[in-house]
């Protein structure tokens, strides 16, 4: 709205400018033609000024009404019937307010065609500016409007992944915490306090859009606190982090599922540790986190929805507008989950 008033502020100014600048020479004409230099001024000022007055018809015409193509002779017309009701408002004041000046009504009637051409020029001038200026206005306000949706439809679809995220991870950790109430009662006080903590931790989290390295591996280590009471001894991390990639950028709650992946199919159909690996490093800019997980190759893994990458795969879509920021790899019994972050400044 405010750069819509400065704009045509601009335009208010731009045309008074441009009227008192064609009066000016309007009235040297008339004076060169031997006109005294009363009705030459008269003449000025009238004309002009109606001549403004048309003009502004026209481009408010155009405010409102925007031809198509295939009507831009609608354009024409206008600003031609325009035009000669402008001549006529001329003739009429002019008469009225310098009738009694014969010398000056010759030059008037002599000069009926020149103004009129000149009348038209500028009127089809203000009608075809104001309708391309208008055009654009109205291109660039739906232009606004499309971004906006697609704003509001990334942002929610954004949301209603990271929503979807917790659920797997609430089932089997109440799942754990219902076996532990039985035979180790004190690990499921223990565990729920950190379900607890960890829940209060991805509420703060979830309304955040960005968080640093530090805080994302805070949040992680509430979940991994976790999956230890869980999976006990057989679950072990190995956290490598490059001092100067804590302060770095990455959407927030990003590592936790890839974490939560790499545990499911790490800890599948195995009895002895497991160790899952985390590694941070800044390269060419960018953050780069890295998750390894080892797996039975003669064993595969159970099937299942893939939902976990695919989900962070669309969420760094929709944030950067790529598709090759989430890796993965396997060699020989480790498998590789490798993100990068673009740095936004």
């Amino acid at each position: 709205m405010a750069t819509s008033s400065l704009s045509d502020l601009k335009f208010k100014v731009a045309f008074a400018i441009w009227w008192l600048i064609w009066s000016v020479l309007q009235l040297m004409v008339l004076l060169d033609f031997g006109l005294k230099p009363y009705p030459a001024f008269v003449d000025s000022i009238v004309s002009n000024s109606l001549l403004a007055a048309t003009c502004l018809v026209i481009s408010n015409n155009m405010r409102y009404y925007l031809p198509r193509q295939e009507k831009y002779w609608y354009v024409l017309l206008v600003s031609l019937g325009l035009s000669a009701a402008w001549l006529v408002m001329v003739r009429v004041a002019l008469w009225t307010l310098l009738g009694a000046d014969t010398e000056y009504m010759a030059l008037l009637l002599r000069s009926t065609s020149l103004r009129y051409g000149v009348a038209f020029l500028m009127v089809a001038c203000m009608a075809m500016m104001s309708l391309l200026w208008y055009t654009q206005q109205e291109q660039k306000e739906t232009d606004d409007r499309k971004m906006e949706a697609e704003r509001i439809v990334k942002d929610a679809e954004l949301f209603k992944l990271r929503q979807q995220l917790q659920p797997h991870f609430l089932f089997n950790s109440l799942n754990s915490i219902s076996a532990l109430t039985v035979i180790q009662p004190e690990k499921a006080r223990h565990m729920i306090q950190q379900l607890s903590d960890f829940l209060r931790s991805s509420i703060r989290n979830d309304q955040l859009l960005w968080s640093t390295l530090s805080e994302e591996l805070t949040y992680l280590q509430l979940y991994l606190d976790i999956e230890q009471v869980r999976f006990g001894y057989r679950l072990k991390t190995e956290i490598t982090i490059a001092d100067d990639t804590l302060t770095m950028k990455l959407p927030s709650m990003l590592l936790q599922p890839i974490v939560e992946n790499a545990i499911k199919f790490g800890l599948y159909d195995t009895v002895g540790e497991v160790i899952i690996t985390i590694q941070a490093r800044s390269e060419k800019g960018m953050l780069r986190v890295s998750i390894q997980n080892p797996f039975d190759t003669e064993t595969l893994p159970p099937a299942g929805t893939g939902f976990g990458l695919s989900a962070i795969q669309r969420r760094l879509y929709l944030t950067f507008a790529r598709n090759d920021l989430l890796q993965t790899r396997h060699e020989e019994n480790h498998f590789t989950t490798t993100v990068t972050i673009p740095q936004i400044v």
